[in-house]
């Protein structure tokens, strides 16, 4: 099978950055390459770094011609809040300079896009990953957020804004 269209998803974390790499049509999408990039318990600049640098790798390596990033809404915790709008940063930027077309994605969006809730658990946003891409094995929650994320932007392609945004099939304009 041919596609066409090669989408990096990324779920940035201050410890765990999940990533994927699908190929896809906008209707039929397959899995290249996932997983996550650790980062441990270095000093928090180099966990900078590192995020950078495997980003920055893989974009370099499987040249996608776009990148969909989960986007923070909320965080109870400051500064868990702020590690991880500075982990996106680090993403935002590895995929700019590798020339990579960036879009965001709330997590709301993505559920909805994947499992058909907003409100769906990581168990079922796993679970449906698997089906879509018919893998083998469940992916890990990191891993399973950046192919939701991917496949989100997946089935977003080719539909105009206009239509994206109607609220009910009254609200539909061509």
């Amino acid at each position: 099978m041919i596609l066409r269209h090669r989408i990096l998803g990324i779920d940035p974390g201050s410890r765990t950055t999940g990533f994927a790499v699908i190929d896809t049509d906008g209707h039929r999408s397959l899995r290249v390459v996932s997983g996550a990039i650790r980062v441990g318990d270095q000093p928090w600049p180099a966990r900078l770094g590192l995020i950078f640098d495997r980003v920055a790798e893989l974009v370099a390596e499987y040249r996608p011609h776009e990148m969909a990033v989960e986007q923070l809404i909320f965080a109870r915790d400051p500064t868990a809040a702020l590690k991880i709008g500075q982990a996106r940063g680090a993403v935002l930027c590895a995929g700019l300079k590798g020339g990579v077309t960036v879009h965001e994605y709330s997590p709301k969006t993505v559920k909805l896009a994947v499992v058909g809730t907003g409100a769906a658990e990581k168990a079922q946003v796993q679970h449906m990953v698997r089906v879509l891409l018919a893998l083998p094995d469940e992916p890990g929650e990191d891993e399973a957020d950046a192919l939701a994320i991917a496949l989100c932007h997946a089935h977003s392609m080719g539909i105009p804004a206009r239509k994206r945004a109607a609220a009910s099939w009254r609200d539909w304009r061509p």
